[in-house]
């Protein structure tokens, strides 16, 4: 991949910024992140965004100096397109533009095809397996629905974090790794309950962001407003009935202003309270589709043992309870305070399940559990990490569920189960965030002398 720098009259100086610079280049594979690797002439690194695959493209680079391991970039015109490549739907997309979305440049098939070559050569520089390995047939499933023809974007995003522009008090969204402020009228993902509020035609002067929320489920609407420092909240009118909280400035506590403090969503066939803008899948969706892919891997049994770790506000731990039945019983661990309270609130009708508060590597060893049947861990973006791996494979669980929104920290955390004497039995991937480079994935793991 041979690259001939543009704009080369004159040239950096030695050590200094390479940014503005432009370099015309070969695109080569998808990297995790929503860019594509490309080399210079010199062979620095470039990770271009705006490219796919195959492409010649003239990249400006946006980050990176000299002497840098490697450069980031903008692929600014195109040479050699991809068959790959749509018109992106979104007026908001593109170099410079809003952060948002990666991949509103290619044809949704192409999308889940670049997302299940990261999650391979994820699964294989870091767990070193093949997708045969890992009981994957290499696909990323599309959400029911979300199967449209190039051209056309899922509403999808259900809960939108909306950033304001100072100077105009207008709601937009974040430019790539930027503080900046990409105005818009309208967030093509966004679900039709968060676009019917109205928050992008609202004065939001004073405030710092917007999180606009609309359940799944239900009819709840919430905005939470993040207020600058010292600045008074506006009165809040907008298109639909919404509650409104307020982040506080100084304790960054959620506070409710008006209406109910939580949303109510709706998944496995029961509601769940969700307060003070904690964490729910965005997907409307997603909480359903990961539900069924866990319970389908684990088969759980009446009067199962079961952990459920992260586990937010009781969803999977739900689902576990109504399935081991009486006689099982179902530990749930979570760090966060209010999602404790609603997780103990949205299980109270199950007597053997029990929610914990506190990070799981310093929970679960104060439980004395030495055994358990079943485990299911959802942990965030950072993965679970060697340590609550290996005491996880202590406890002889005969089958344990690992649903991940990060393919990287998934592999590495596959290699220490594998330490631990675990296998993957299977793999399953699903695109519950169209157009950007984000991918779930639940992976079930058994003891690997098992069906060997």
């Amino acid at each position: 991949m041979q690259a001939e720098p543009k704009n080369s009259q004159v040239g950096p100086e030695p050590g200094g910024s390479l940014v503005g610079q432009e370099y015309e280049v070969e695109i080569g594979p998808v990297a995790h992140g929503g860019h594509c690797i490309a080399r210079t002439a010199e062979g620095q690194v470039l990770f271009v965004r705006h490219a796919l695959p195959g492409e010649r493209v003239v990249a400006r680079v946006t980050e990176g100096e000299e002497g840098a391991r490697f450069l980031r970039a903008d692929a600014v015109r195109i040479i050699d397109a991809s068959k790959d490549r749509i018109e992106a739907p979104c007026p908001y997309a593109g170099p410079g533009r809003c952060g948002g979305c990666d991949w509103q440049h290619a044809k949704p098939g192409a999308q889940r095809r670049l997302k299940g070559e990261v999650i391979a050569e994820q699964l294989k520089r870091l767990a070193v397996l093949t997708p045969e390995e890992a009981g994957w047939d290499g696909t990323v499933m599309p959400a029911e629905g979300d199967k449209l023809p190039a051209g056309e974007v899922p509403q999808w995003r259900t809960r939108v974090q909306y950033a304001v522009d100072p100077a105009t008090g207008k709601a937009g969204l974040r430019r790539h790794r930027s503080h900046e402020v990409e105005p818009i009228d309208h967030c093509m993902i966004a679900a039709a309950g968060v676009s019917e509020l109205g928050i992008e035609r609202r004065d939001w002067d004073g405030m710092e962001s917007v999180e606009a929320i609309a359940a799944t489920g239900s009819q709840d609407r919430q905005v939470i407003l993040t207020p600058r420092p010292g600045a008074r909240l506006p009165l809040v009118e907008l298109d639909k009935p919404v509650s409104v909280l307020r982040v506080d400035e100084k304790t960054g506590g959620v506070h409710r202003v008006h209406g109910r403090p939580f949303v109510r969503e709706r998944a496995d066939g029961r509601t769940h309270r969700v307060g003070n803008g904690g964490f729910w899948q965005v997907h409307p969706k997603a909480a359903d589709t990961l539900v069924t892919a866990v319970m389908q891997g684990l088969l759980p049994r009446k009067g199962d043992m079961a952990l459920d770790l992260y586990c937010g506000v009781g969803l999977f731990a739900g689902a576990l309870a109504d399935r081991v039945g009486d006689k099982g019983a179902v530990l749930g661990i979570e760090s966060g305070k209010r999602a404790v309270e609603d997780a103990r609130h949205n299980l109270a009708g199950f007597p053997r399940v029990r929610v914990e508060q506190g990070k799981v590597e310093s929970v679960l060893p104060r439980t004395g559990i030495t055994e358990v049947d079943l485990i299911v861990l959802d942990p965030p973006r950072a993965g679970a990490g060697r340590t609550t791996v290996a005491h996880l494979t202590s406890l002889a669980a005969r089958r344990i569920a690992y649903v991940a929104c990060d393919p990287a920290a998934l592999a590495r955390d596959l290699a220490y189960f594998r330490e631990g004497g675990y296998r993957v039995r299977t793999l399953r991937a699903f695109d519950l965030f169209p157009m950007t480079s984000h991918v779930e994935c639940v992976a079930v793991l058994e003891p690997a002398g098992k069906g060997a």
